[in-house]
């Protein structure tokens, strides 16, 4: 049984745990009370130095870093990772992008006007990363214009990724209304055998805490 740290807010946690939810494999959840510290106790960073969710635990085996992970549980199932060496090739290209020009904005973004206090919040600086959002958004739309998914024609982990903070429903910018390409893929990955939002699937959310 694949033991995943994780908890329901973070959308790197979500993006591994769908993709082990739609590879079918047998995992579990064990909860990361964040937002009270435990990730950067010693006790985790004796598992993930970086302090970070998610962190998986397959036998002897831990492995942290989102994209890692959804690589190696497509690597393990022989599912969602591409159908030949190009396709990886171009799975790997999405997951790249993903990390530095989607996730890698939306979820601070995301963080930044929904769970930092509000005196932090600077509105320069989120204004920015929006914009930058917005223009990897407008790439997405222009691929999915053409192909069903990002690589083609099937479910990846590519779309896993690219799609982790898009199911939030915490105001951030983002109008599923405003890309309609997006919100048809995201309508295909939901309608997918599994499929689960992130608060279903993990545990933890700001209800919890409210």
């Amino acid at each position: 049984m694949i033991k995943l740290h994780c908890f329901g807010e973070s959308g790197n946690a979500y993006k591994t745990a769908l993709t082990l939810q739609l590879s079918g494999a047998e995992w579990e959840p064990v909860f990361v009370d964040f937002f009270n510290g435990a990730s950067r106790t010693p006790e985790f960073r004796a598992m993930n130095v970086m302090g970070e969710v998610p962190v998986m635990e397959d036998g002897d085996l831990i492995l942290t870093q989102s994209g890692v992970i959804q690589d190696y549980v497509s690597s393990k199932t022989g599912k969602l990772g591409g159908r030949s060496a190009a396709e990886r090739r171009d799975v790997l290209r999405w997951m790249f992008f993903d990390n530095h020009k989607v996730s890698g904005v939306a979820g601070p973004l995301r963080f930044n006007t929904n769970f930092l206090p509000e005196d932090k919040r600077n509105a320069d600086v989120n204004g920015f990363m929006h914009m930058r959002l917005m223009s990897a958004l407008k790439i997405l739309e222009t691929q999915l214009a053409d192909t069903p998914y990002l690589t083609g024609d099937a479910l990846t982990i590519a779309d896993i990724a690219c799609c982790g903070y898009l199911y939030y429903p915490e105001p951030y910018g983002f109008n599923r209304a405003e890309f309609p390409k997006i919100d048809a893929w995201l309508g295909r990955i939901e309608d997918t055998e599994g499929y689960k939002a992130p608060y279903d699937l993990m545990p933890g959310s700001p209800a919890d805490r409210a």
